[in-house]
Order: structure tokens, then sequence, then C-alpha cells
């Protein structure tokens, strides 16, 4: 026994050291980019806290707090779901994800929320906050007075949707906040938060969480992505009765989150005979906020190294330079470090088998434009929505093949395509399509001042608002580079 000693404590030493390794390996990627929360929905009694009280930039997450604001006055009866709202200009001037209808068009708070959750339309965030608050600043004080009010003390908002805002902040612990306040107090209008599908006209919309219809017993929330805050997550799932609510934040992309997501919440389902291993956390709304900077991954999420734009509704597990940047991949070090650390806990899920079956076939909710209808009339509607979106494509279609060679306007020596040029970036901007409509109707001009030089500059901010400025280079009229430059920016 004696001699069996030192080989003993040198077996323990080393896996201390193994540990301690592995712990400080993955530390530094979770602190500076990535926050995650696991907690029970029903006590608030938290499972797991990583950086969960960290300022972050919320993005389209934002949208919960949009949804409650807007249901609680449902309930409180200041309006009702079949209520019209109208969309304003500012709501038709929002950056995209959106449903892109033009100024006037009206739509009931129901299809609002549901457009909202689903596609996460930026416009009906602002249909809704102007329809509930007046004004977005209106509204933006109705969810600061509400945040004060559950307890989320590291909360501030200046919009409905979460696009770029300095003042706009949040943290994993309030998020999670949020989401048992919505569950808690709201049960009556908890499907808004796990529609999987809609259906608008002849488009179907899946609802960006990939766990609705993936996960075992996936129920809820939102996702979130702007450059600076990475994807982000608010998932919840019930198992035998047990609701658990899992947030993640500045994952490397919309699958990545997903993944992560299912790995707390499998961890957490694994956790009912364990519990006694663990030290307690307390409750969620007992975790110390930290007084810090949001972090700004701008670069690490926009920067070259991905082979496309990154979007709230993105497939790609990893980055194109093949890293996992800010998110660990399912089948890596981190799903083994934690397998040691968490009570010998089964195998977590892998991304592989997450993400590699479709979602459960379900029949997509319908949502339309104009007053609630039912029976026929809502056949009708649809309909109607259906026209109107096969009435716009050939001019889409025509308008792009036309603008595409710039040879097309060199025979032409009249000065008609100066004027339509510019207009077409002002109408990009007015309902956020660029089918461009305007190039379909060219509108007669002025005299020929711009012969030769004026076509050719015209064509090109059309086809990229990203290379607006490069037209200039012929000749320093005022008249395209003035319209050069669309505003909207995501």
């Amino acid at each position: 026994m004696h001699a069996l000693r030192p080989l003993l404590r040198k077996l323990l030493f080393k896996l201390f050291a193994a540990t301690l390794a592995c712990a400080a390996v993955l530390a530094p990627r979770a602190a500076s980019a990535e926050a995650l929360l696991l907690i029970e929905a029903d006590s608030g009694k938290v499972l797991q806290a990583d950086n969960a009280t960290v300022p972050w930039y919320p993005a389209s997450v934002t949208k919960i707090m949009t949804a409650y604001v807007t249901l609680k006055a449902v309930k409180d009866g200041r309006l009702t779901l079949d209520t019209l709202l109208t969309v304003s200009p500012t709501a038709a001037s929002q950056s995209p994800s959106k449903m892109g209808f033009r100024p006037g068009t009206q739509v009931t708070v129901d299809n609002a929320l549901k457009m909202m959750m689903v596609k996460s339309a930026n416009d009906m965030a602002v249909v809704l906050a102007e329809g509930v608050g007046g004004s977005i600043d209106g509204f933006s004080a109705m969810m600061n007075d509400t945040a004060k009010k559950l307890g989320m003390t590291q909360t501030s908002y200046v919009n409905p949707n979460g696009l770029p805002a300095d003042g706009q902040i949040t943290s994993a612990r309030d998020l999670g906040i949020l989401a048992r306040s919505f569950l808690r107090d709201l049960p009556e209008y908890e499907y808004f938060v796990h529609i999987p599908a809609i259906r608008f006209g002849k488009r179907v919309t899946g609802n960006f969480n990939k766990l609705i219809g993936r996960y075992p017993g996936a129920d809820g929330f939102k996702t979130g992505f702007i450059c600076a805050s990475g994807y982000n997550l608010v998932a919840s799932a019930t198992r035998n009765g047990r609701r658990l609510i899992a947030v993640v934040l500045g994952a490397n992309s919309g699958t990545a989150r997903a993944v992560k997501a299912a790995q707390l919440l499998e961890r957490g389902f694994a956790q009912d005979n364990l519990t006694w291993l663990r030290p307690s956390l307390g409750t969620v709304e007992n975790l110390v906020p930290v007084d810090a900077t949001p972090p700004n991954l701008r670069d690490e999420m926009c920067g070259g190294h991905r082979k496309r734009p990154a979007t709230d509704d993105d497939d790609a597990l990893i980055a194109a330079g093949g890293g996992t940047t800010g998110s660990a991949s399912a089948t890596g070090g981190e799903a083994q470090v934690t397998f040691f650390t968490a009570g010998l806990q089964p195998p977590l899920m892998k991304a592989s088998e997450l993400m590699a079956s479709a979602p459960a076939a379900v029949e997509p909710v319908l949502v339309y434009t104009g007053p609630t209808r039912t029976g026929t009339a809502l056949i009708a509607a649809v309909a109607a929505d259906a026209d109107q979106q096969t009435a716009s494509k050939p001019r889409g279609k025509k308008s792009r093949v036309a603008k595409k060679p710039d040879a097309a306007d060199k025979p032409t020596d009249k000065p008609k395509d100066t004027k339509t040029a510019a207009a077409k970036p002002n109408a990009k901007q007015a309902d956020g399509k660029s089918d461009g409509r305007t190039a379909a109707k060219p509108a007669p001009t002025k005299p020929a001042g711009a012969k030769h030089a004026a076509a050719k500059p015209a064509e090109k901010p059309a086809a990229s608002g990203d290379q607006a400025a490069k037209p200039a280079k012929p000749k320093a009229t005022t008249k395209p580079a003035a319209a050069a430059k669309p505003a909207n920016n995501s």
C-alpha cells in the first residue's frame, strides 16, 4: 500500500494539472467572446453561469421585451390582438430583416407579433412600438420602465428591434429574468414565442431559432444578431414537466448558438440526479452585475474571413477560416472537459446530430395584411397578398437584367437616364427593396447636359449601394453623386 501512494499522488497531480490547463485554455475565449446562462424557469435557480452578468448588445432578442410590453397592453385592455396598426414611413425605412410593406399598409397586432417573432421583422417591431407607445421614443420609455420593474438592472433600450445603438444594452442575466417573466406573466400568449413557421402569400419563413422542431421539447424563445453582438439566442425547453431557459450570447454563427443552447439544456436535464455534486449558484436575480463596456465583436463576426455577409439566419456552423471563435464546437474539447467536470454526465448532443435532421413537418401559420379575417375572407386575403407578390416579381427581374450591362445605355444619347438613376437610391430607401422598380419607368428629363458621361455612372449606384461612390469618376456632376449613398445600415 505504501508503495502505491507515490503513484496515486502522481496520477492525481497529473489529472489536476490537466484540468487546470483545460480551464486556462477555455477561460480567455469565454471571457472575451461568449456569455452563457442556464436557469430553471419556475424557480429561477441558476444551473450554469459564464459571463452571465457581462453587459452585451442584445440585437433582436430585444423583441422579447417588445412582445412583452405589447401583450401586457393587450392583457390590460388597452388594445386587442385584432387592433389594426398602420405601417409608417419610419417603420418602412427600417433595415432588414423586415416584411417590406409600404407606408400606409395596415396589419393587426396579432399578425405583426407573429411576423416579428418568427421572421424577426424590424419594421413590424416599429409598427407595434408606434401603435402601443405612440413613437419609438415613447415605447422605449415603456420598455425601460418594464425592465426596471422586472429587476433587469443591466438593461437599457433605445429602440424596439435591437438594431445597432450605443444605448441598447442587456446581459444574459437580464434576459433570463425577462424570459421567466414572460412565461410567468403571459402564459396565455406563450404561443408567440414558439411558432415554427409563418406563410405570407406564397412565401414561407421558418423560425430562426433552429431548436424549434429539432431539439426535443424546445418551446421558445428568440434569436438575435448584429455584428457587434455576435449570434444571440434565448431558448427554452420542457422535459418531464421541468422547463429550463438557456441564454447564449456571442456565438459565431446561427448554427453554433443553437448547438450551444442544446448543450446547455441537455446538461441541465441530465443534472436531475446529480445536483448534490454541484455547489448552489443561487437564483438568477442574485447574480452580481459586472460594471464593464459591452464587448464589440464586429471584426470577429463581420470581418473579411467570412465567405458571405453574416446575418441572423446563418446556416454556417463555423467561420470560413475553419475556426470556432467565440463558440466551442459541440464535438470539441469543451464538451470533453464538461463531461469530466459535470459529474460523469452522459455525452452531450453533437452538432451533426442536432442539425442533420430537418425540422418536424408543420403547417405554417398564415399571416396577412388588413383586418382580422376567417373562412373564405381569410382565403381571399392570403390570395390577394400572393397576387401582389407575383405582380411585383416580373418588374424586379426585368429591371435587374436591364441594369447589368453598362453598354446598354451607350447607344442612347438622351438625358433621361440621369434622372432615373438619381431617383433609384431614394426608392430603395422608401420601401427597403432592391427590385429597381423605378428602372422600369424612366421619367423624361431635362435638356441634354450629361450626354456621354451621364448614362454610364447612372446605372452603377442602382446595382450596388456599397459601391455608390465609384461612378463619380467620369465627371464631377452633382446629380449621380448626390443620390449615390443609401441611408440604410444594418
